[in-house]
């Protein structure tokens, strides 16, 4: 089957020159209508989009295959991530392919700020000589405040130290090691506001961070700091500029992203003043980084929808995990667990509790998402993946415990559950034999090996002479085949568990008239 991907907002051609080389069909449009898009999207496995399509809840549900959304770009401000966590759809982004471009933009507005360029230039075009109007500043000697030190801000801050400018910085994920490395001093944000002759931003725009300039906390900055924002519009609160640049509690601003794109004629009314410079989302714009986005997106994609890796996932930690070749085992292990689990587990089950023994407890968080996924396959009508599995598990109100055990068992390692005290068969514990040997080798303390394959039966049963031969003869009457069998004894109380696998699916009656044979209880079924 060829995979279909939707290219838009003009990403590069490059970007399908190189799907098409990996089999994909491509569609190339660059501009398209809501409702044209809504139109088609179900035909579609993935899409890569820039800054000028949103990805809605609404439009989510109409993308009936979609496995990748690709922002070509670092900004998913576009795309509603938690609604397509809930489709089971991965989104990716290229975080570094317009890290050199739009720190270089920044680095060029701190320069047009301080030497007044654009209004000088639009004077002198005017056909004015206005050299005493517009006297500049050095950035020479100054500080420069810089709030998220990631790539792009680090960046920054290397190249504006070289123009001899001291950097102050804060990022609660930098450790001071590498600030120490960056040459930069780290401080809370309040002690850069009131330290900081420019301040520029490179972090997303969450609860924390807007409205992050603002009249309210303008008694916190020192007077007449240069502002640069190449992040995220609604950082600064855009309305309150203007007030602080006329009371002089900012010398200047400089904008390339703005809460409104295109920006609003209310917040082209605030961008028209002299003391605002203003750039149309430029940061990314230039014939290297679209390039290297455009490429590094449609390798992303390709990758993921082959199963061959997952760089730049957001919402898919589990899935990039999924192709570690030690993983792997216990995820397939994982999965068929959960399928099985589900077929025997109480109905309206409200808690897992899961245990992990030996290597799979170093990947516990991957291997719950695969058991989740196989466990509620079946449960809900919607897909469900590595990547949704946990949040329908949670949205109907399961709860999810796990635990790492270091304690010594039979087997090295191991995948516990417990399925609460209504269950009929509680405790389950599984473990991979080789490749694609995957079995189910203690019930409720009863030690037994159920491959997690074909149809199972499993039923408690009076531990006495001629059990085995009346269930075994009770399914060749039914002209059932039995494919293997064990058995898990208790001496001391003659009781036993066993299991099953046999070569057709079963029907209700052919488990009502197992569940009938004295001394036979608690008949489960489970298709694989």
């Amino acid at each position: 089957m060829a995979y279909k991907a939707l290219l838009l907002d003009g990403v590069d051609a490059i970007c399908g020159e190189i799907l098409k080389q990996r089999g994909f069909e491509v569609t190339e449009a660059p501009k398209m209508a809501q409702e044209d898009l809504d139109e088609i999207i179900g035909d579609y496995h993935a899409m890569v989009v820039r800054s000028a399509t949103r990805i809605t809840p609404k439009l989510l549900e109409k993308a009936k295959n979609m496995q990748v959304v690709g922002r070509a770009g670092v900004g998913v401000d576009n795309i509603d991530l938690d609604a397509a966590t809930r489709n089971g759809v991965l989104v990716m982004n290229t975080p570094d392919g317009n890290t050199i471009s739009t720190a270089e933009h920044t680095c060029g507005l701190i320069l047009a700020l301080s030497r007044n360029i654009p209004a000088a230039v639009a004077s002198l075009k005017d056909r004015r000589w206005d050299r005493k109007k517009y006297l500049g500043t050095e950035v020479h000697g100054k500080t420069l405040g810089v709030i998220g030190l990631g790539k792009i801000g680090s960046n920054v801050a290397t190249r504006m130290k070289a123009f001899g400018m001291t950097v102050i910085g804060h990022d609660p994920f930098t450790t001071h090691e590498r600030a120490a490395e960056m040459g930069v001093e780290m401080m809370e944000i309040d002690d850069i506001l009131a330290r900081a002759d420019y301040l520029t931003v490179h972090t997303p725009l969450t609860v924390q961070t807007r409205g992050l300039i603002s009249k309210k906390n303008a008694g916190k900055i020192k007077k007449g700091m240069f502002l640069v924002n190449c992040a995220r519009g609604g950082i600064f609160e855009e309305k309150d500029l203007i007030p602080m640049l006329d009371y002089g509690t900012l010398s200047g601003v400089a904008l390339d992203v703005y809460s409104q794109e295109p920006p609003s004629d209310k917040i082209l009314d605030i961008l028209s003043h002299p003391g605002i410079v203003c750039t149309p989302h430029l940061g990314a714009s230039t014939q290297e980084a679209q390039g290297k986005v455009a490429e590094q997106i449609a390798v992303q994609i390709a990758d993921a929808i082959e199963q061959k890796g997952f760089i730049g996932s957001l919402n898919g930690k589990s899935i990039a995990l999924s192709t570690n070749k030690e993983v792997q085992p216990f995820l397939e292990l994982a999965e068929r667990f959960g399928r099985m689990l589900s077929q025997i587990a109480p109905k309206h089950i409200n808690e897992l509790s899961i245990t992990y023994t030996g290597r799979c407890a170093n990947h516990s968080q991957v291997l719950t998402d695969a058991l989740l996924s196989g466990f509620m396959k079946g449960s809900v009508d919607e897909v469900v993946n590595l990547i949704n599995a946990r949040y329908h598990a949670e949205s109907r109100g399961l709860k999810i415990s796990e635990t790492q055990s270091r304690e010594t068992q039979t087997y090295s390692d191991l995948i516990t559950i417990d399925l609460g005290p209504k269950a009929e068969y509680r405790k389950l514990s599984a473990t991979p034999f080789g490749e694609n040997d995957y079995r189910i080798v203690s019930i409720d303390g009863f030690s037994i090996e159920i491959h997690l394959e074909g149809e199972i039966i499993i039923y408690r049963n009076i531990d006495k002479p001629g059990m085995l031969a009346a269930t075994s003869g009770a399914l060749a009457q039914r002209n059932i085949n039995i494919a293997s069998l064990s058995l898990g004894r208790d001496l001391e109380n003659a009781q036993a568990i066993t299991a099953f696998t046999v070569d057709t699916k079963l029907d209700k009656k052919d488990l009502e008239f197992i569940d009938g044979i004295d001394g036979v209880n608690k008949v489960k079924y489970a298709s694989l």
